[in-house]
């Protein structure tokens, strides 16, 4: 998408001048705010005029077409940035009446970049390291960005052996969501309970919470107050969202309602009644107030936050939407449930790429040569005592036979790869060119193991209750309930991904984020030291050593899954809150 800063709304052109002693052609002279003069000169041209009268002419020609170029550009270019609001007098962005097109561009550059200093440079800095660290970063990071794409390899040069937790506990029931603002100031998480509680992620303190809202009688009446009159949520929240900027939150609950937050001011500021049943989950796009949501109602509505209104309807499932992720473009993903497909959304064109997850049929496997499943021994061939032909890897043969009946989260790695996890503990690495997994990783958190009577020992794969990536990068994180958040890395070719490292989480993990600490931020925390002196095997000087910044992983825990209590998770350690774990890049 192109940056706002880029564009403009009117079409400015170049100032023309009367030269003395140049006649012959018409002549533009800028009266001021009343409009243009022309002259027309009179007077024949003198035979000393004539020989420069070919080369005016050409000149003349070209400025034309570089007026009338610029004249049909309706979105406007670099030509028609002004600046001179925020330069003040000393850098005046008034246009040099003999200047070039060229000339103007390298003028209009170099007061970019004085703005850039600006906004970064606060006496923290001088200037040399701002030119060749922050403005250089800055505006590499801007174009990879809007490229769309993974560029980001940063997955080997971090220690998950070394990590810093912050442990925050203020919800009575389990945590449906945590997320965490992008400038790492503030932490938001949602209970069962209904609240919301305002979390400072610098001293792990509380800053305010917002509680569930009760309907009160409206008079004399029995009459109680409907919830479209109540600034607040009346029911469970299962989704927060922050965005970019830090200045709104977004919740959503059973109450149906779309709350929209001051995160400032911390108040309520709108409720939008636009979905007919649960609000699973939100998200904002990155960089922008565009807000995405996906409910038990079949369909993902966006809201534009800037004007405080509704936008438009998606409509496509045929289940409930239990996960939504969106990054920078208008593109969005969605996890439909039992209707076993995940959704890549074309917001610009109005259209839908489906995605159809899931194990096969019976009658489909035998139309496909699967008649010959569990005959494989007498395909195969013995020679010297090793076994060919159908003989498969009895674990691989083991984890087919968990058909997947549910897709229950999805995450976005760049604008056109993503990642999605189901109810046979299976993760799927998907691109927008195949309709099939590009990668299909089996029983990522192991099984889940009931003693039962008559059976036995019977064994289920622990599904994927959630997922998270860092964006444009080779990194993700899953979760279920076995005890750890798992870290896994995607190879160079987005092929496939490993297994990396876990983070210990004990409980159930409904919700996972992980962002970049900014630089600076949170380094004079009081918890943010390293508690771990483990080193990783054979030592961290076999890997790569980087300049990467730290990164959060915010994970919402619970002894109970947020959308029910039909999982309930009890042991020592197993307490209803949330980790913040601070990971710290590698070291020679």
């Amino acid at each position: 998408m192109p940056d706002s800063f880029f564009t403009s709304t009117k079409t400015r052109k170049r100032k023309r001048t009367v030269e003395p002693g140049q006649g012959g052609a018409k002549k533009f002279l800028r009266k001021g705010a009343g409009g243009r003069e022309s002259f027309k000169g009179a007077a024949p041209i003198a035979k000393s005029q004539g020989r420069n009268q070919g080369k005016n002419t050409k000149k003349r020609d070209v400025d034309e077409e570089l007026d009338s170029d610029k004249t049909d550009n309706d979105e406007g270019g670099i030509d028609d940035i002004d600046l001179r609001a925020d330069m003040g007098p000393e850098s005046s962005g008034d246009e040099d009446e003999e200047e070039t097109p060229a000339e103007k561009r390298l003028r209009l550059a170099k007061m970019y970049i004085e703005s850039v200093k600006e906004g970064l440079a606060e006496g923290e800095f001088d200037a040399a390291e701002i030119d060749r660290e922050l403005i250089s970063a800055r505006l590499k990071q801007d174009v990879l960005e809007h490229s769309g794409k993974v560029h980001l390899f940063v997955a080997d040069s971090y220690d998950f052996s070394s990590t810093s937790i912050l442990r925050c506990r203020g919800h009575r029931f389990s945590v449906t969501s945590a997320v965490a603002s992008e400038d790492a100031r503030w932490l938001f998480t949602a209970g069962k309970e209904g609240t919301i509680n305002k979390w400072d992620l610098y001293s792990g303190r509380k800053m305010a919470t917002f509680h569930k809202k009760r309907p009160e009688p409206k008079g004399k009446g029995k009459e109680k107050a409907t919830s479209h009159d109540i600034e607040g949520h009346t029911d469970e929240l299962l989704a927060v969202a922050v965005s970019s900027d830090g200045k709104f939150l977004a919740s959503g609950g059973k109450d149906r309602k779309v709350g929209i937050w001051d995160v400032e001011k911390e108040e309520w500021v709108k409720g939008f009644w636009a979905h007919k049943d649960w609000v699973s989950s939100l998200v904002f796009r990155k960089g922008s107030q565009q807000l995405y949501t996906g409910s038990f109602d079949r369909t993902v509505k966006l809201f534009d936050l800037s004007v405080m209104g509704y936008v438009e309807t998606l409509f496509g499932h045929q289940d409930t939407i239990f996960s939504i992720d969106a990054l920078r473009g208008e593109f969005a993903v969605t996890a439909g449930a039992r209707d076993k497909t995940v959704r890549y959304w074309k917001i610009a064109d109005e259209s839908q790429l489906v995605f159809r997850g899931g194990g096969k049929s019976a009658i489909r496997e035998l139309l496909e040569g699967g008649a010959f499943q569990g005959h494989e021994d007498e395909g195969a061939m013995e020679v010297d005592g090793t076994k060919y032909g159908r003989e498969k890897d009895k674990e691989t043969e083991k984890a087919k036979r968990f058909v997947e009946g549910s897709i229950e989260c999805v995450a976005m790695i760049d604008e056109t790869t993503f990642v999605s996890g189901g109810d046979t503990g299976s993760i799927c690495l998907w691109n927008t060119q195949k309709k099939k997994p590009v990668f299909t990783q089996a029983l990522c958190h192991g099984f889940h193991e009931v003693q039962s009577s008559t059976e036995g020992l019977v064994q289920t794969p622990r599904w994927i209750t959630t997922i998270a990536s860092l964006r444009y990068s080779d990194l993700f994180a899953s979760g279920s309930w076995e005890g750890d958040v798992r870290i896994w890395k995607i190879d160079s070719k987005l092929k496939s991904f490993a297994l990396i490292g876990t983070i210990p989480a004990p409980g159930v993990v409904n919700s996972l984020q992980i962002i970049p600490i900014p630089k600076g931020i949170l380094d004079d925390a009081p918890w943010a030291k390293v508690t771990s002196k483990d080193a990783a095997p054979g030592g961290s000087s076999h890997f790569p050593t980087t300049k990467s910044s730290s990164i959060l992983v915010v994970a919402g825990l619970g002894q109970e899954h947020r959308l029910g209590r039909w999982l309930c998770v009890k042991g020592d350690g197993i307490v209803n809150g949330t980790m913040v774990v601070k990971v710290h890049p590698r070291t020679e």
